[in-house]
């Protein structure tokens, strides 16, 4: 009985994964940029190597994709996100701008309001990006190919250039300039 209930599960995980293809992510260049990065950094090999077979695995062997890509749809309905999400208590403000190729690690406990983000952004747990005195007018920019470790703080109306990495524990509250590794609380250049 229970191997059955399994199969069933999985031939209907692959009937909303179809059509979550179609619907979403057959069209969509950010979407699949997500798709490609993840795939790329985590370094899985899929087989036939499309876009719509990585799609598939990451939504079946990777919640935290499936936290982005409900993101990137609007929330999705319950029936998805009890299909593919877990309860990460991840949020993204859905007026964030970012770019394609987002992915996290263990997203839990993560709050992300920014003007925008930048390609290739990646994330850790415990990250809280934000306004400065309750004000939406004073949000971070953050640029492209940016890596955040866990634990981090970034907020006030600053600008983090690209190719910056920040160290875990960090608090960021002064605008960084691009190529760069910066840590510490303040965070200070390092590198």
């Amino acid at each position: 009985m229970n191997r059955l209930l399994f199969i069933l599960r999985h031939a209907y995980k692959k009937l909303l994964l179809r059509a979550l293809y179609k619907r979403y992510v057959i069209n969509d260049n950010v979407i699949q940029d997500d798709v490609l990065e993840t795939i790329r950094v985590r370094g899985c090999k899929v087989n036939p190597d499309t876009i719509e077979k990585k799609f598939y695995h990451l939504m079946l062997y990777y919640p935290e994709y499936a936290i982005i890509f409900l993101w990137r749809i609007g929330g999705g309905s319950k029936r998805i996100k009890q299909v593919f999400g877990k309860d990460f208590h991840c949020k993204i403000f859905q007026s964030t701008k970012i770019d394609g190729g987002m992915m996290c690690y263990h997203p839990f406990a993560t709050v992300i309001n920014a003007k925008s983000i930048g390609k290739n952004f990646q994330f850790r747990n415990g990250l809280t990006i934000g306004n400065k005195n309750n004000d939406n007018t004073l949000l971070p920019t953050i640029g492209n190919n940016v890596v955040v470790g866990a634990h981090v703080v970034i907020i006030g109306d600053i600008t983090i250039g690209d190719n910056v990495v920040i160290g875990a524990g960090s608090v960021v509250v002064k605008n960084v300039p691009s190529n760069c590794v910066i840590a510490g609380n303040p965070a200070k250049i390092i590198k």
